[in-house]
């Protein structure tokens, strides 16, 4: 150990000046999205997507993160993060970085990508910029189908400032009497019923510079605006200007107070409806001063709130061009594959053997009293896998119980449906279904209440805790004793973000642990106060612990002249006192290796502090949402996977379950993931000890993809 690392107590590693801002890491996280869109080895139609990425993240991140530091400095919040920021500094930071990275995106769709979409022959014009023939389409179908939708609403001693709604696109409006001469405001909203970009026919589809090209039309907003004497008959149009709004979107429930969790969700959520206070506004930013100022006065707003857009405001709706059919200008199509190792095998004469009338005849019960199985979404099928395993339980007359825990899931789920189907069979049916899975509460509350009238026996969570693991159990009768499978996964039971996320899930029969699910079930759903499992690893009981206790074990192998290596793998790691462990496993020769995907707290490469620490993170196609551990141990490895994060609300507020991988053949298989990984020098970022990322470039390597790599893979284990 050098003078260096001797002068950093372990008392002192929870210094501010080693931790990096949670808000800002996230908007470097953002950042690496935006360069996606700016790519040019990315796909048109790509970019395009992730443009709109982009917005939408910032959507959610004013909603809640913005809407809670505001609440904090409302509140006179003085409180320091751990890297040494109030509330009002936060906020100061976040403009800061956040305005240059708004510029540039709508600074590179301005002047490049609209002419890369023309060149391609999708043209997205100015409605000015229109022929004589084309207006004239668009005034038709502005009468037609525009005019009956909108509602104009005037500002005036009668009619007080309207509610603006959140997300929505609106026209701040001046009129002019004709015969008075006095100016009015008024505010127009650009409807969301109606799609955002209005195409032109075939026959008018031909820019006066290009041939016809695949589609051409104009926003929506511009139709509107260039037709709003249709709206104010007798009054002189002076002015227009498009704006859009963001408000506090976070529920806030007092769980303790509440008689029925469901009724007091469902009450903050009309709340949200109306909305909370406007935290943004984007703005037109030729916008003239006395309609920019009444906006900000009549929202309460500040400089510091809003954004002027030079262009199109809200690219968010970008994501509508993915729906165009120019697969040339999109990523190669992907289908998920089922693994050989999930595919039919010859019927037995195993008494336990069930004939089902599956779409392959594979039997998912016997493959798992074969061995272990892992798989890997979305490389693996879904359908082909996780979820064959819940039809085929529910089908299955042999299986007495379905325990799940349900998060988020899709609104065609066939989950949800084999749920429904298992408890009209017969079979006892207890689901988990969080209502608090923010932006999903909603959707949520609709599928208990179904599960519910089908006779499933639905809890809501605990209280004071989210219930974010991603469990499933079948109990079955196998002669003479009962043998419990399970799935424990990384990733929601959702078939569409199984297609979009990178998940992970252990399909295993091994009794301990079904027992482990077992008594997790019971602390879910009754009143048990478990404590200790077998082999899980269950936040907010042991996981912490249980982490901690695996890093100290490197530690302790150094110390005794060892080698102490760790890997994870994650999509956030944000808690101080893991950071600071890690910080002592570095100074202790502990070689770590951290795939990050978003949030990062972590400072690498400090000298004395964290020389043994590399970070990086991997954005591409597919959203990188697996957690994997990894400790060396002497060559005595563990491998851990499952559902949390090391991030403070994971590991104390949230019941989470990860689990050991002990099939040393899925062991070695996770070895390769994490290898693959860290090896990608095609969509990785290494992160710098100050906080900002560098993209890796292959130079005169070849190209390693990981997510492609996996891809490949996942094709040679089909075969």
């Amino acid at each position: 150990m050098t003078t260096a690392e001797r002068s950093v107590a372990p008392s002192d590693l929870r210094d501010p000046q080693y931790y990096l801002s949670r808000e800002l890491s996230w908007l470097e996280f953002n950042r690496r999205v935006l360069h996606e869109a700016l790519d040019g080895r990315t796909p048109l139609l790509e970019r395009l997507k992730f443009m709109a990425i982009f917005s939408s993240n910032l959507d959610e991140y004013f909603m809640v993160r913005v809407a809670g530091l505001k609440q904090q400095v409302e509140a006179q919040v003085s409180k320091r993060t751990p890297d040494g920021r109030t509330p009002s500094e936060q906020l100061r930071d976040i403009s800061q970085t956040l305005r240059p990275m708004v510029l540039e995106q709508h600074t590179h769709f301005q002047q490049v990508l609209r002419l890369e979409m023309a060149d391609h022959g999708i043209s997205l014009v100015d409605y000015s910029a229109l022929s004589d023939e084309q207006q004239a389409y668009l005034e038709k179908y502005f009468e037609e189908q525009i005019f009956p939708v909108l509602t104009p609403l005037a500002v005036d001693p009668g009619h007080p400032f309207p509610y603006i709604s959140n997300l929505s696109l609106n026209l701040a409006v001046v009129v002019r009497n004709a015969h008075t001469g006095r100016e009015r405001f008024a505010r127009v909203k650009v409807p969301k019923v109606l799609p955002r970009f209005v195409s032109l026919p075939p026959s008018l589809k031909q820019d006066q510079d290009k041939a016809s090209g695949e589609w051409m039309g104009v926003p929506l907003e511009q139709v509107i605006a260039h037709n709003l004497e249709f709206l104010f008959p007798g009054m002189i149009v002076e002015d227009h200007h498009t704006f859009r709004i963001t408000r506090n979107a976070d529920l806030e429930v007092e769980e303790d107070e509440a008689d029925d969790l469901m009724l007091a969700i469902e009450k903050e959520l009309r709340k949200r409806r109306l909305g909370g206070s406007v935290v943004r506004m984007e703005i037109e930013a030729n916008t003239p001063e006395p309609v920019r100022t009444t906006l900000m006065q009549e929202m309460g707003l500040t400089e510091h709130d809003v954004y002027d857009i030079d262009g199109l405001v809200g690219l968010g709706d970008l994501m509508t061009f993915m729906g165009l059919p120019l697969e040339d200008l999109k990523d190669p199509t992907w289908s998920p594959v089922v693994p050989s190792t999930f595919k039919a095998i010859p019927s037995s004469s195993d008494e336990d053997d069930i004939n089902l009338d599956l779409e392959d005849g594979t039997d998912i019960f016997r493959l798992l009293r074969q061995q272990d199985r892992l798989v890997h979404h979305p490389y693996h099928s879904f359908a082909g896998t996780v979820q064959q395993f819940i039809t085929q339980a529910a089908q299955d007359p042999k299986v007495l119980a379905i325990k799940m825990t349900l998060y988020r899931t899709s609104g065609d789920s066939p989950i949800i449906s084999a749920l429904i189907s298992a408890a009209e069979n017969g079979k006892q049916v207890a689901v988990l279904v969080e209502l608090k899975a923010r932006f999903d509460e909603e959707n949520n509350i609709n599928w208990a209440r179904k599960l519910e009238k089908s006779g499933v026996h639905v809890v809501y969570g605990l209280v004071g805790l989210k219930t974010h693991t991603k469990v499933a159990l079948a109990v079955r009768r196998e002669g003479d004793h009962i043998r419990r499978y399970v799935h424990i996964g990384t990733g929601n039971y959702n078939p569409k973000t199984a297609r979009l996320y990178t998940d992970l899930g252990l399909l295993s029969c091994r009794a301990n642990l079904g027992a482990d699910l077992t008594d997790l079930f019971n602390y879910l759903t009754g009143y048990s106060q478990q404590q200790s499992y077998r082999k899980l690893l269950v936040a907010p009981v042991n996981l912490r612990q249980q982490l901690t206790t695996l890093i100290h074990r490197e530690i302790e192998r150094c110390q005794a002249g060892e080698a102490g290596r760790l890997i994870a793998k994650m999509n956030s790691l944000v808690d101080p006192e893991i950071i600071a462990t890690l910080y002592e496993a570095s100074q202790a020769g502990v070689e770590i290796d951290l795939i990050v995907r978003g949030i990062c707290c972590l400072r690498p490469g400090m000298e004395g502090i964290s020389d043994n620490i590399r970070v990086i993170s991997i954005v591409g196609r597919l959203l990188e949402h697996s957690r994997i551990f990894y400790f060396h141990n002497s060559g005595d490895e563990t491998f851990l996977i499952g559902s949390a994060d090391w991030m403070p609300r994971n590991l104390d507020r949230r019941v989470e379950a990860v689990v050991p991988v002990e099939d040393p053949q899925l062991r070695q298989e996770l070895m390769t993931i994490l290898e693959v990984s860290l090896a990608d020098n095609r969509q990785a970022w290494d992160l710098q000890a100050d906080g900002s990322y560098r993209q890796r470039h292959p130079g005169d390597e070849a190209v390693r993809s990981s997510q492609a790599i996996f891809m490949d893979m996942a094709l040679q284990s089909a075969e």
